[in-house]
């Protein structure tokens, strides 16, 4: 019986030293491709300045990212989602249902969508009812919703080129995607009349007409902003959905319609003068703060003045950092360990 007794005790010892070893020693976050640049600078600075493993971090899009660090709150999961809009009230229940509770919500900075085509096309300046027009499935037309029939950007507006509308942008799994089809596609549509009254009066039935976008003008070229790019340089006339960002770094690549009149830049970003201005966040699960090794250090380094300050490197990847105070704020409400109560939507 004794030996019984003890092979189980080394079987247990076996087992739960296994258990050990199999936990996740690193911080691992993964989510928007507009985020992705910055966080995989804080995880290198993180590296270098504590000597512990580099951050595992992944570019999956928003809706993916949130989706993996709602799955649950072990190590299969995780620590940190980074997002280019804020987590949805479903997400947040489908994080609570799997167990990931008291979440730390951060935002970091600022972001603007852009549409860019190459150097060589027409200049263009874009009304926000323009990116409707162009680009969702079906316009209102004659007094009813018609599957959308305009081929050329000259079609919907006065001023725009008598190009071929072709655009490609992020798949509906990014951040990117959603935070474009409700600042412009869906802002655009809601200054004409008809439309608004129909979201007024029912806005599942005004995003089902209004958000699918055209399978014949609108190409999803994945999560790959750099690809888009390269695309527009190889196809004249075409254009291409990103964030602020990567036409920074493109610049001698590719130039950007103005929108409602304002191009965008760090200014026009940070004020909120240009209309396609967004949000970045990161989210993280206050319950790993202390299991999962280095993730107290590599938040504090996430939020810290040489990261996400004014002058610092979320500002040098092209990124719009929070005004002083804001930035006090957050990071006086992270210290704290501040949880995100359910979003309203």
């Amino acid at each position: 019986m004794k030996r019984l007794v003890a092979c189980a005790t080394l079987s247990f010892a076996v087992a739960a030293a296994g258990a050990a070893q199999a936990a996740r020693d690193y911080v691992w976050a993964g989510g928007s491709s507009t985020v992705f640049p910055y966080v995989t600078r804080v995880a290198e600075t993180f590296a270098r300045k504590t000597g512990a493993r580099t951050p595992k971090v992944e570019s999956l899009g928003t809706g993916g990212g949130i989706k993996l660090f709602c799955g649950g709150a072990g190590d299969a999961y995780p620590d940190i989602a980074n997002a280019s809009r804020p987590m949805k009230a479903s997400e947040f229940d489908a994080c609570a249902k799997n167990g990931v509770n008291d979440i730390i919500e951060i935002r970091i900075g600022y972001d603007g969508i852009v549409l860019a085509m190459d150097k060589r096309a027409a200049d263009m300046n874009i009304k926000l009812e323009h990116l409707h027009l162009a680009l969702s499935a079906e316009v209102l037309r004659q007094g009813r919703f018609q599957r959308n029939p305009y081929g050329l950007w000259s079609q919907i507006g006065p001023g725009l080129p008598p190009s071929k509308i072709l655009v490609y942008g992020p798949p509906p799994t990014s951040g990117t995607r959603d935070a474009f089809l409700e600042l412009g596609i869906e802002h655009g549509a809601l200054r004409l009349p008809p439309i608004k009254a129909l979201k007024d009066s029912d806005e599942k039935a005004f995003k089902a007409r209004v958000d699918p976008l055209r399978n014949d003008r609108w190409i999803d070229a994945g999560e790959n902003d750099n690809a888009i790019v390269q695309t527009l340089t190889r196809t004249p006339g075409s254009a291409g959905v990103f964030g602020y960002f990567f036409y920074e770094e493109n610049r001698d690549k590719v130039k950007v319609a103005s929108i409602d009149g304002v191009k965008p830049t760090f200014e026009t970003i940070a004020s909120g003068k240009y209309p396609l201005s967004r949000s970045l966040y990161i989210y993280v699960k206050a319950s790993r703060l202390d299991l999962t090794p280095g993730l107290r250090a590599f938040v504090r380094e996430m939020t810290s003045d040489a990261a996400s300050g004014r002058g610092g490197y979320l500002q040098e990847r092209g990124m719009i950092p929070l005004p002083p105070a804001l930035h006090e704020q957050i990071k006086a409400e992270v210290k704290a360990g501040k949880t995100m109560g359910r979003p309203a939507k």
